[in-house]
């Protein structure tokens, strides 16, 4: 698919094309940006665009800007006005995957705190035949980056190194994704979703202790499985083994929605069908980020309409 006419660039629309930064900057050199992936749904019936949970993520995005330690300061009113303004300019009515990245531009050396620039991006994102199915997985030979190295929950373009490797490793092996642990052998999560496991019923995820993003998928999901699903889950160290004794399996993320993973280590995650905890859990979330119904009106932001 096409790339959109317009980006935004340090407020500014412009044409996708020259949305560029010098390589001399700090963000190319040293890896000092910051950003965060959002979601529009397209509500064909109601023929409007809804953004979901955009303060959650701005409010993430701001975390990772404070550890960063970057000299800026973006209002929630001032981004989303230009989020909603790019949006419009491209006249998109599909769903969408957004990408708002914060980054150091100048010369400046390892220490530069600015100054910053930023870009907004919305590209259409339907869903792949892969996710549809679910997928296979391997658990990874490398380990998570710690909280005291790199912290996971700084959403820096850095840290996705570590996922890279282990990702290009089990593609290389024959598998569609992988699983990583962190440095005390227990579960953390994948290249770029969360993990969620049912075992004996009860569904769990690591903790936001166990280097992982603190995911704003995984914490809608620990709310929706009690919601539609009566189910409490449980945020807890996961061990190895457990998942392959899970019955059920999923990993969770803003461009990932609900996904499936159908084996893990070539051994089948319960009968190696998609669940139907999974299942259900995957339609209540779909509904609400597209407004299909009523429930959470206030995760949702209308980019056509006002709201």
């Amino acid at each position: 698919m096409s790339n959109p006419q317009y980006m935004c660039l340090d407020g500014d629309i412009v044409p996708f094309e020259d949305a560029r930064v010098h390589v001399m900057a700090p963000a190319i050199k040293y890896a000092a940006l910051v950003f965060e992936g959002m979601r529009g749904w397209w509500n064909a019936e109601q023929e409007e665009m809804y953004l979901f949970r955009i303060p959650d993520h701005l409010k993430r995005l701001r975390q990772s800007m404070k550890v960063m330690r970057f000299d800026a300061d973006y209002s929630d009113e001032y981004l989303i006005d230009r989020l909603r303004e790019l949006i419009r300019a491209n006249e998109l009515r599909q769903d969408i995957h957004i990408r708002l990245s914060v980054f150091l531009v100048g010369d400046g050396e390892m220490d530069a705190t600015g100054p910053t620039a930023f870009s907004i991006s919305a590209l259409p994102k339907g869903r792949m035949v892969k996710e549809v199915g679910g997928i296979e997985c391997a658990v990874s030979s490398w380990n998570r980056i710690s909280d005291n190295a790199t912290p996971p929950r700084v959403k820096c373009g850095a840290n996705y190194v570590n996922g890279r490797l282990a990702l290009l490793q089990a593609k290389a092996d024959g598998y569609d994704s992988v699983i990583i642990l962190n440095p005390n052998g227990k579960v953390a999560e994948s290249p770029g979703a969360c993990l969620f496991i049912i075992r004996d019923g009860v569904p769990a995820t690591p903790a936001a202790t166990q280097g992982i993003l603190e995911s704003i998928t995984r914490s809608t999901l620990v709310q929706l499985f009690d919601e539609a699903l009566g189910l409490q889950a449980r945020e807890r160290e996961i061990d190895r083994t457990e998942l392959y004794c899970a019955e059920e399996m999923f990993f969770c993320g803003t461009g990932y929605q609900v996904l499936p993973v159908v084996s893990i280590d070539r051994l089948k995650v319960g009968n190696g069908e998609i669940g139907p905890l999974t299942a259900k859990l995957a339609e209540t979330y779909v509904s609400i980020t597209r407004g299909t119904v009523a429930d959470h009106p206030e995760w949702r932001i209308p980019a056509y309409g006002e709201g």
